[in-house]
């Protein structure tokens, strides 16, 4: 008898749903079933993840990062630093400080701040000078956007006043998107500088002269090669990305610059050896900090803030990923260095603690122990620590089915390939869960648990299973498509289309044939990942489909159990990551489906179904 699996083996159980438990007091039953699309409400610290070492993690469903781009400021004008963080185009994560000096802590608020669009970057920034922050973002493509903010220091409320501003002559400034700038008051003359670098390694100033006749802030052209300086990359070449910014590091009374760029393997000094009144950086680029200097892949986003409120700025960094491998920091990427006595310590590599595996994360449930209770398979594109092999992590739930607790357990024994994409099910009918394992260019091996219920052994019975026609990246689900009471397949591959293979031997001993290479002539786009749920709760199972870009696309079934007929349904949607592999467990036990993805960044994001 086939056990009931999640994720991208989809729900293999077709009983109705709400015969698992009763609707929440005040409800009626028929009322609280039909409701479409679910009541679906993003969690970020539903129940507790630790890590492989006990350690809790902090904001557990983010996500994950891969390009962080984070700052500093107090927006809601509480006399302490908020974070924004910026990891994928036109949206900025917002955490609020709820700590204290002595022990800062942040909670997240949102993943989309204010719905503004900021393009490729953002600087906050008191531009018009009335005691609240603006906002600076980029316009595509690669000019700078200025949101005025409206509201008030403890409440801020943007709006869009210009798709670009202007030089003294009224050009716009053009600031190349890949490149992050800054600004600050460079020389102590009471007026603002903006700094643009550029791909060549050069720097632009900018000073502020003003405002234009209808209150927009004008900036006249110093120099397009400021201070001489030309970042040479260590690789060979200058065509690059880079970010810049300013903080007086050595306490003299001046800014020194901080560069970070595509082709450097760390973070750059450029010391201020004039004053505030007259600054000078002609001197030669250290690696930062002096003593131990960073090694990352490259293209390093730096912040500076006084967290602890000792007087001096610690140094936060954001990995954006350069030229050095940036497989090594896609799980860490935010560094936080704290300074004491001028000495820069590294306190922490992922700053913002939540699960994260590297780079696109497919997860996979499933009772692995036998307990009556869901644990977690997370697997990636490749580790971050062996770039032979992709991994898949085991979370075991330590807690019960309605209250669960998970604990990383480590990877699983298996190795060689990349793109890993479980799905699991008792194949041989001995009551313990084997697994098809999807990959980037292998189509579908086969492991047969060697072990017992309680305890699997997943050993590698045969390496291509399944040969896809053409495609690859195979993403499985099992479901039974026919009502004739075993599983069916389907493979998303990398083209968006969908491969459908009839079972047509037995629960006990499948036999998988090919029927389609291009089912309903679907196709999402890219990278399809599909699974299986009876979402609309009318007894049949519908269709919903991850994919690169754009979000779920959501399939009804307007058949039966035995005769499916897919129908695209564009009435669901939930913002999801790119790169988006969904799967839908009853993460609580209450009678629902819960909804979990995997994504670009290599962490979970969940939302928990409040229809019961």
């Amino acid at each position: 008898m086939m056990r009931t699996v999640f994720g991208l083996t989809g729900l293999l159980c077709v009983v109705a749903l709400a015969a698992c438990s009763a609707p929440r007091s005040g409800t009626s039953s028929e009322a609280v079933q039909n409701i479409f699309p679910p009541p679906f409400e993003r969690q970020i610290y539903p129940f507790e993840v630790r890590d492989a070492s006990g350690r809790p993690y902090d904001h557990p469903f983010l996500g994950g990062f891969n390009l962080p781009r984070p700052q500093f400021a107090d927006i809601d004008g509480d006399g302490d630093f908020d974070l924004f963080v910026q990891e994928v185009t036109g949206r900025v994560k917002f955490f609020e400080h709820i700590g204290t000096p002595e022990e800062p802590r942040f909670r997240w608020r949102t993943d989309h701040y204010g719905g503004l669009d900021i393009g490729e970057w953002y600087r906050f920034i008191d531009l018009d000078e009335d005691g609240d922050l603006d906002l600076l973002a980029e316009e595509l493509f690669s000019y700078v956007r200025y949101f005025r903010n409206d509201g008030t220091p403890q409440e801020a409320s943007f709006s869009l006043v210009t798709d670009s501003l202007k030089d003294a002559a009224g050009v716009p400034l053009f600031a190349d998107r890949q490149n992050i700038p800054n600004l600050t008051d460079i020389d102590c003359d009471g007026l603002i500088d903006l700094f643009i670098g550029r791909i060549d390694g050069t720097v632009i100033r900018y000073e502020s002269v003003g405002r234009d006749d209808v209150g927009l802030p004008r900036f006249q052209l110093v120099t397009e090669r400021f201070e001489d300086i030309e970042i040479v990359a260590q690789i060979g070449t200058m065509h690059g990305a880079n970010t810049l910014n300013f903080n007086d590091v050595d306490g003299d009374g001046d800014e020194d610059l901080f560069w970070g760029d595509y082709f450097e393997p760390g973070l750059l000094l450029i010391r201020n050896t004039g004053s505030c009144a007259s600054p000078s950086f002609r001197n030669e680029p250290l690696s930062f900090p002096l003593d131990d200097p960073v090694r990352t892949s490259g293209y390093n986003d730096p912040v500076f803030a006084d967290l602890d409120g000792d007087g001096d700025d610690d140094l936060f960094i954001g990995v954006l990923g350069g030229a050095f491998n940036p497989n090594h920091t896609a799980s860490d990427n935010f560094y936080h260095l704290e300074v004491e006595d001028g000495v820069f310590t590294e306190r922490t590599r992922r700053f913002l603690y939540g699960i994260d595996i590297g780079n696109e994360s497919i997860p996979a449930f499933a009772d692995l122990d036998a307990d009556g209770d869901l644990d977690l398979l997370l697997s990636n594109k490749i580790a971050s620590d062996d770039f032979e092999t992709a991994r898949i992590y085991h979370f075991e739930n330590q807690g019960t089915a309605t209250e669960p607790s998970f604990q990383l357990i480590g990877p699983l024994d298996i190795d060689g390939q990349f793109h890993y994409a479980p799905a699991l099910a008792d194949f041989d009918g001995d009551g313990d869960l084997d697994m098809l394992l999807g990959t980037w260019n292998k189509g579908l091996s086969f492991y047969r648990n060697t072990g017992s219920a309680e305890a699997p052994a997943f050993t590698l019975e045969e390496e291509t299973y399944i040969k896809l026609t053409r495609g690859s990246n195979s993403t499985p689900a099992l479901v039974d498509i026919d009502a004739d009471g075993d599983l069916d397949l389907f493979v998303g591959e990398s083209s968006g289309e969908l491969n459908f293979y009839r079972n047509t031997g037995s629960a006990e001993a499948p036999t998988f044939e090919l029927v389609t290479d291009n089912f309903d002539d679907i196709d999402v786009g890219r990278r399809s990942a599909p699974t299986f749920i009876d979402l609309d709760r009318d007894g049949d199972q519908d269709m919903v489909v991850g994919r690169e870009a754009d979000g779920l696309a959501f399939f009804r079934n307007d058949g039966t159990p035995q005769e499916a007929a897919f129908v695209p349904d564009s009435s669901f949607a939930l913002p999801v990551p790119i790169y988006t592999i969904p799967a839908f467990p009853d993460i609580d036990a209450d009678g629902d489906a819960d909804f979990f993805s995997g994504g670009i960044g290599g962490g979970l994001v969940f939302f928990e179904n409040r229809r019961f």
